[in-house]
């Protein structure tokens, strides 16, 4: 069974930057997958944050990062990564990457889920 594992998370201030990664196991069959970063915070839906196509032509961010957030992968280490800047407490949440045939924003559509890694932003 496919294993995804983020890491990069921590504690930041208001507008400074983080950086996640996401590197999927096993690594041959990474390039098959679009790969999307969602967010869930206390007692909130879990939300649509970033993706990327198998060939990253295809990028979608939500508008409340569009601008702040680079989405990329890089196919040789198994990764994608999440670049975040000018980060907000309202971006406070755990992130969760997920993987599927194309880059959808709904959850449903994905069936594979890292653990999650806190992401918290203080004022």
């Amino acid at each position: 069974q496919p294993r995804l594992v983020e890491s990069g998370g921590g504690l930041v201030q208001a507008g400074g930057s983080l950086r996640l990664s996401c590197t999927y196991y096993p690594g041959h069959t990474f390039r098959t997958f679009a790969v999307a970063w969602f967010r869930q915070a206390p007692g909130n839906e879990r939300q649509f944050v970033a993706a990327v196509s198998r060939t990253a032509e295809d990028n979608r961010y939500s508008d409340s990062v569009k601008g702040r957030f680079t989405i990329s992968r890089d196919n040789a280490k198994n990764t994608v990564y999440l670049q975040m800047n000018n980060l907000k407490p309202e971006d406070t949440a755990v992130y969760y990457c997920a993987a599927s045939p194309l880059p959808y924003d709904n959850p449903r559509h994905y069936g594979y889920w890292g653990q999650g890694t806190q992401v918290t932003v203080s004022s």
